[in-house]
């Protein structure tokens, strides 16, 4: 009983992520005539509910059967738009792939991947959504942005997962794709100031990018801006007020933090540190200033979007001061890392 229950909730995610996908496709060709439209909401249930069939006769060893349902519904998608095609209609290969997608999503939602297969599905109807906006971003994108992007994707999706996740060097002080993710996060938020730069202008982009690093690592947002003013000198003002920015928004952090953990110790470190942050503030009015009175006609160059090299040498910093406090730790025990804080 209890199986058949939960064969029957998984049949019924299964239609609702061909239902989901299906909305979003029948209200995208809206304007077509009924019967001109080779799928809709109804024919993307119903592909959802046959690929929880099709995953369904896989798990009681009805390959055959199941293969067979599956590459029909295929054959099905195929001649259709083959015969839009043929009636010259305007053919899109996204909502026919997407039709491949929802048959496989269904199938992935009763083998056991429940959850796979509803953020997948989330994530095909986002992108399915989003076709202007996208088109939009990719019509505003100049060489520059592309040949960043790959890099990046270079550092954070094929050098990153492949690095050793262990400790390993002298003292086993080193953990070379927690290193290595030092990397990817300066050049991350450095990529992700230059984008926001580009979206809503130099000065509002930067500060932006600041404000919300300053809320994980105002130390990455200090490494990842301070690339950019040996080449972008007439951004000097700007990228100031950001890294100030960032330590102003780590100040209030850590206050926060402290009033919520440790609120005996919050008045004595508000004496200590709130002076800091007020400075800090000061700082970014000041350069907010110095940056409106230096280039009043226009927005600063937003410049590279991230250099490599100082994002290394930043890396070999921490592996340094990671060797650093292993070797005191072993040596001197907590005394030895406390001097090192001091």
């Amino acid at each position: 009983m209890m199986g058949s229950l939960l064969l029957y909730r998984d049949l019924a995610l299964a239609l609702a992520i061909g239902l989901m996908i299906g909305i979003e496709r029948g209200w995208r060709l809206r304007r077509r005539p009924d019967g001109s439209r080779v799928a809709g909401l109804r024919t993307f249930g119903l592909l959802g509910l046959l690929g929880g069939l099709v995953g369904t006769l896989g798990l009681q060893h009805q390959l055959l059967l199941g293969a067979g349902l599956a590459a029909g519904a295929t054959a099905i998608i195929v001649i259709g738009y083959r015969r839009e095609i043929a009636r010259g209609g305007d053919v899109s290969a996204t909502t026919a792939i997407a039709a491949l997608l929802t048959l496989a999503l269904g199938s992935l939602a009763v083998i056991g991947f429940a959850v796979a297969a509803m953020v997948a599905a989330v994530a095909v109807t986002l992108l399915l959504s989003e076709r202007r906006q996208l088109h939009g971003w990719l019509r505003g994108m100049n060489e520059t942005d592309i040949a960043a992007f790959v890099r990046f994707a270079v550092i954070a999706g094929a050098i990153w997962p492949l690095l050793p996740d262990r400790a390993m060097g002298p003292y086993n002080a080193w953990n070379p794709r927690n290193l290595w993710l030092v990397v990817v996060v300066v050049c991350g938020f450095s990529f992700a100031g230059y984008a926001a730069s580009r979206r809503f202008g130099a000065t509002r982009g930067t500060l932006a990018m600041a404000a919300i690093g300053g809320l994980y690592s105002s130390t990455v947002v200090t490494a990842a801006l301070s690339q950019r003013l040996r080449a972008t000198p007439d951004a000097a003002a700007v990228l100031s007020a950001g890294i100030a920015l960032a330590s102003a928004v780590m100040f209030g952090r850590v206050l926060v933090l402290t009033a919520v953990l440790v609120p005996f110790a919050l008045p004595r470190l508000a004496t200590i540190i709130g002076p800091a942050g007020v400075v800090a503030l000061g700082f970014v009015a000041w350069n907010w200033r110095r940056r409106h009175d230096a280039a009043p006609a226009g927005d600063v160059k937003t410049g590279n979007p991230f250099a490599l090299l100082p994002a290394l040498g930043f890396a070999l910093f921490v592996a340094a001061l990671a060797l650093v406090v292993r070797w005191a730790e072993v040596r001197y025990g907590n005394a030895g890392i406390a001097a090192l804080l001091a």
